[in-house]
């Protein structure tokens, strides 16, 4: 009886990417350098400009030296806490709005889906516009002043803050809340004895990173007329008062590292 022959095995051989996948890959490349060539296009990238570019940057940096520090009082000084007053009272602002929107757009605490799409409609609204661009619309509405300022900074904060207090709402256990609704408790009980200790950590922590982040936001608003350190920045630019705009610009870098350590202590010791 002959024995019968078995096929021989066809070696496998390992790929790391199927065709499909290194033909989506090349497109991706593809695309990526077509769209750095039509921005190269459309933004008028002159060779010339950057070449030059070192020897003014250096002709500046001369100018500014030596800082003219006496010029921090009244000006500069005044700038510095109409900013940080923005930022203050922006930020409040922004909490007292977002909070509401916060409750409205978790689903699990407001069971309407015509309310969350209201209120994630109203956040992503929020997030959609820069503080340039709502300082600019109050600037028109209310002429300049810190109020326009205080305004773009509470609106621009309400889509951030609201988003962010709808996902920590989100992720509440589930057991506490039902053992409430199960001995009658209503809704603002729910919120108050169970939501609010479980989100608290995270509603201080947000506060505090959304303050830090206002206090950056708003040394620029005055370039719009919204107010703060921004506006006397722009003047010193417009004079050409370079002494000036460097002590304005160490100004801006010492509030904002300030502003950083102050966060990182009280998250230290509070949260």
């Amino acid at each position: 009886m002959s024995e019968m022959t078995l096929p021989r095995a066809t070696p496998l051989k390992w790929e790391r990417f199927t065709f499909g996948q290194r033909l989506l890959r090349y497109a991706l490349w593809i695309f990526c350098v077509w769209a750095i060539v039509q921005s190269a296009r459309y933004i008028e990238f002159i060779p010339e400009f950057l070449l030059d570019a070192p020897e003014q940057m250096a002709d500046m940096m001369g100018r500014m030296w030596p800082i003219d520090w006496a010029y921090y009082q009244p000006d500069v000084h005044a700038g510095l806490m109409e900013t940080l007053h923005m930022a203050t009272l922006g930020t409040l602002l922004s909490l007292a709005l977002a909070l509401p929107l916060g409750v409205m757009v978790a689903p699990n605490v407001t069971p309407i889906p015509a309310l969350n799409f209201l209120a994630r409609l109203i956040l992503v609204g929020s997030r959609s516009v820069n503080s340039l661009v709502w300082a600019m619309l109050f600037v028109a509405i209310f002429g300049p002043g810190p109020l326009a300022g205080m305004l773009a900074i509470a609106l621009r904060s309400v889509g951030f803050v609201g988003k962010l207090m709808g996902e920590a709402l989100e992720q509440t256990p589930k057991g506490s809340i039902e053992a409430l609704q199960a001995t009658g408790a209503g809704k603002f009980a729910q919120l108050w004895y169970r939501h609010w200790p479980q989100i608290k950590p995270a509603f201080w922590s947000i506060a505090l990173l959304r303050w830090d982040i206002n206090v950056r936001e708003s040394g620029v608003l005055g370039l719009v007329g919204a107010g703060g350190i921004g506006v006397v920045l722009n003047t010193c630019i417009d004079l050409f008062q370079w002494d000036r705009v460097a002590l304005v610009l160490v100004t801006i870098f010492a509030m904002v590292a300030l502003a950083e350590i102050v966060v990182l202590q009280i998250r230290k010791r509070v949260l």
